[in-house]
């Protein structure tokens, strides 16, 4: 019988960007791997720190050919490495990868998790996710856009505070305005809100306000946005939403 070659194939979340905003696992990793594959954006972001490394990269829309890529690379018995922004199973490669998995049996998958951009955005902001929350995007490339807003609706009807991922981009420059709208028919306009753009990047900014402010807020594919609940405050020009151990 033909033994089978065990490849090994790491999914990597990469954290917001920044190569010491990685986690030690995650650094343990790509040093190990001899190949790296990603969105092109993505390995530019670690290309100076790995320089000895394959780079097989695709643009945006292309996720599944990435990822028979990296795949196919590990089949081949190299060890390597599929990187996400953020963590790798929020938004990330490494559901994709998992059901293509079974195409290729030799292959050996560990999966690296990584900061996601609610909580390295939220770390910016202060304390926005203190309670209970929600974590929806707005891109309706994948789901459809109903299906968006009765999420957005369950949330603010629940209280949840909410951080939205992908809140617009050229084609969608209206969309955080129309889920502020759907917000704002069962939270205050007064609700403390915060936006953060380039996390752990270049020109990092951030801005808490309120949420009739943030209806008319530009934002892009590299802004998170935060939406408080009914007990979030700004304290200081922070964004904190208390558990409660103060009142305790």
């Amino acid at each position: 019988m033909q033994e089978i070659n065990k490849g090994k194939l790491y999914v990597v979340g990469i954290g917001p960007g920044a190569y010491e905003q990685m986690t030690i696992r995650a650094e343990q990793a790509l040093n190990e791997c001899s190949v790296i594959a990603g969105y092109t954006v993505y390995i530019d972001l670690l290309r100076g720190h790995f320089p000895d490394k394959e780079l097989l990269t695709t643009p945006m829309r292309h996720e599944k050919e990435r990822c028979i890529m990296a795949l196919e690379s590990a089949a081949g018995g190299k060890v390597t490495a599929m990187i996400c922004s953020g963590d790798s199973g929020v938004y990330g490669m490494a559901g994709l990868i998992l059901e293509l998995a079974p195409e290729y049996p030799g292959v050996v998958i560990e999966i690296i998790p990584g900061v996601t951009a609610a909580l390295s955005g939220g770390a910016v902001l202060g304390a926005p996710l203190g309670h209970d929350f929600a974590v929806i995007s707005l891109s309706d490339l994948l789901t459809p856009m109903d299906t968006i807003k009765k999420r957005l609706k369950a949330a603010a009807e629940g209280d949840f505070n909410i951080c939205l991922y992908n809140p617009a981009s050229r084609k969608r420059c209206d969309y955080l305005r129309q889920a502020c709208e759907i917000l704002l028919c069962y939270k205050d306009e007064k609700t403390v809100c915060g936006v953060v753009k380039n996390i752990g990047r270049e020109g990092e900014t951030m801005e808490v306000m309120t949420l009739g402010e943030l209806k008319d807020t530009a934002a892009d594919m590299f802004t998170t946005v935060f939406i408080g609940n009914r007990m979030t405050r700004d304290i200081g020009g922070r964004m904190v939403t208390p558990r409660g151990y103060k009142d305790v």
